[in-house]
């Protein structure tokens, strides 16, 4: 059949399955806006307040649906805009989609009205980026972006497609898409010899178990080999929290207990992880405190092993096809005297927030007392601060995808958009944005585009009126001066929240706490809720940066 450009570009995303774009029209875009017109019955639109924050919103979907994210945006300012969410999910291996307009082929190179080489400009934070001048070539270009966007580590790609194009015709055939096969998994002998000597296992999982799906799988190698499980944030909803063998966070912001049994295990065996900065704190201090361990890496990105820290055993392949195959092969193991001994570990070092003034509230509370009012079972996504961290180590994750936020770039600004999308893909689960009132400043103009589509998402802002990640290392380390940290803004949040269009429900004491968490949880409407905090309440343990991972600050005097 004969169509133009736009309604090839539709069509190539049907086939994808595609039901849902994030954007922002535009001049250049407005031909494919026209197609969308038409195609409303089919894919649905969100239109958010800006171009960032639809990028975060495609991110948040694919997280939390497991889906490919797709994003629309013009050119120029649009395209530019889109450039930190695009960034976020390449640093976190979410696919995401983000197709722009651009002025057409003959205004290319002129400096012409909101012209932006978009291509060169995301070339660094993309796994691949196309400029498509032909009609003909269009469809075909949509259908290998969402095969690069998902072979190996996931990722973003960017269409750029001029504007000519999207009006010009051509004959469209549908075609159907392909799985994605992996290679069959390299390096399993050496990495099973060694399962099968270990007496101290340690099992440490990042973002690439969630991206797999593999968190089933990764529970039943655990029991396999008997073994703790660590987490780094991006795979905090990978594992049961409340589970015995889960020992919480590894790294900088990580558990006691969970560098107690890094540091005392015989063998560590990471499973599609990158061993960040934020985990290893110190990378030579941390390659000192596993000396006496042997390290299996269990990864479908060659170019992670040994890029910070040094594995004997490389195991290249899905994680979920690496984990199944090991369960099926290994003999089931007897650590109980090991874990008895971490879970004394978990015993001696739990993670408590603490206050003289029995009304103050805390995070951990609050956090702690949305998991059972929700069953444990919201979806949670952050902005980027201390709330981000609090989020990690409190709310008590149960099952996969449930948790959006952004570790690899650190985006403040993203939890908002990020929950938008997630409230699509997962429409009957209760959606809250945990927030600081750092990042709200950044992205409140989405309140409205809650209220415009009747999302019922709780923004849940801890209000401390500080930047407080940032003011607690200035604390610790630059001598408590605290410059620019202190926001000192007058503005009414409540007000703020009512303007929108939100309901508003502030906390100011422990005991408020309960009673206006489940009254945002069933207003059935979008939701504002101001919880007034200390602003001195720390984010601990704490790895300083530079140290080791197995010497956190444990304590800090607080004033709450």
């Amino acid at each position: 059949m004969i169509l133009n450009g736009s309604e090839i570009l539709l069509e190539a995303l049907l086939e994808q399955g595609v039901d849902t774009i994030f954007g922002y029209p535009g001049g250049a875009v407005l031909n494919i806006y026209d197609a969308l017109y038409k195609y409303s019955d089919r894919i649905r639109h969100i239109c958010t307040s800006h171009e960032q924050h639809a990028g975060h919103a495609a991110d948040g979907y694919a997280r939390i649906t497991g889906k490919t994210g797709v994003v629309l945006a013009t050119s120029g300012p649009g395209a530019t805009n889109l450039v930190t969410a695009i960034a976020t999910a390449k640093m976190d291996s979410i696919p995401l989609i983000a197709i722009t307009g651009n002025v057409g082929q003959s205004m290319l190179g002129l400096d012409s009205f909101q012209e932006v080489n978009i291509t060169g400009v995301t070339a660094p934070v993309t796994k691949k980026t196309y400029l498509v001048k032909d009609v003909t070539r269009l469809a075909d270009i949509v259908r290998e972006a969402f095969i690069i966007a998902n072979d190996g580590r996931k990722g973003p790609v960017l269409i750029d497609i001029t504007k000519d194009v999207t009006a010009a015709k051509c004959e469209y055939t549908p075609v159907t898409p392909k799985p994605i096969n992996y290679p069959a998994p390299v390096g399993m002998p050496a990495a099973e010899k060694l399962l099968r000597a270990a007496k101290r296992p340690y099992i440490f999982a990042g973002g690439g178990v969630v991206r797999a799906g593999a968190e089933r799988e990764l529970r039943a190698f655990a029991e396999r080999i008997d073994a703790p499980v660590s987490l780094s944030l991006m795979a905090k909803d990978a594992y049961d929290s409340l589970d015995d063998r889960c020992l919480g966070m590894l790294g900088m912001h990580g558990t006691r207990a969970s560098s107690l049994a890094l540091t005392h295990a015989d063998l560590i065996i990471a499973v599609g992880t990158r061993f960040s900065d934020r985990v290893t704190c110190d990378t030579k201090s941390f390659a000192d405190s596993i000396s006496g361990a042997k390290v299996i890496h269990i990864d479908i990105d060659r170019k992670e092993f040994d890029k910070n820290v040094h594995a004997d055993c490389r195991v290249y392949g899905d994680v979920k096809d690496v984990l199944t195959a090991f369960a099926e092969k290994l003999p089931q193991a007897d650590h109980s005297e090991w874990l008895a001994q971490v879970s004394e570990w978990k015993r001696t070092y739990p993670l408590v927030q603490v206050s003289k003034d029995s009304e103050a509230v805390l995070p951990q509370y609050v956090l702690e007392t949305l998991g059972d009012i929700t069953d444990r079972d919201a979806v949670i996504t952050t902005e980027v601060g201390q709330h981000q961290m609090w989020a990690a180590q409190f709310y008590p994750f149960k099952r996969r995808h449930s948790l959006a936020t952004s570790g690899g770039l650190g985006t403040m600004g993203y939890g908002l958009g990020a929950a938008i999308g997630a409230k699509v893909g997962a429409p009957g689960r209760t959606v809250v944005n945990i927030a600081g009132d750092g990042s709200f400043y950044m992205n409140m103009a989405e309140l409205s585009t809650l209220v415009k589509y009747d999302m019922p998402v709780i923004e849940l802002v801890f209000n401390n009126s500080v930047l407080g990640m940032v003011r607690q290392w200035q604390r610790l380390f630059y001598g408590a001066r605290f410059s620019e940290t202190n926001l000192e803004k007058d503005t009414d949040i409540e007000a703020l929240g009512r303007a929108f269009g939100v309901e508003v429900f502030t906390i100011t004491k422990k005991s408020e706490v309960r009673e206006k968490l489940e009254a945002a949880v069933k207003c059935g409407r979008p939701a504002l809720v101001n919880c007034i905090i200390g602003k001195d309440i720390n984010v601990l343990p704490m790895v300083p940066a530079g140290a080791s991972v197995d010497k956190p600050i444990l304590e800090l005097e607080i004033d709450t």
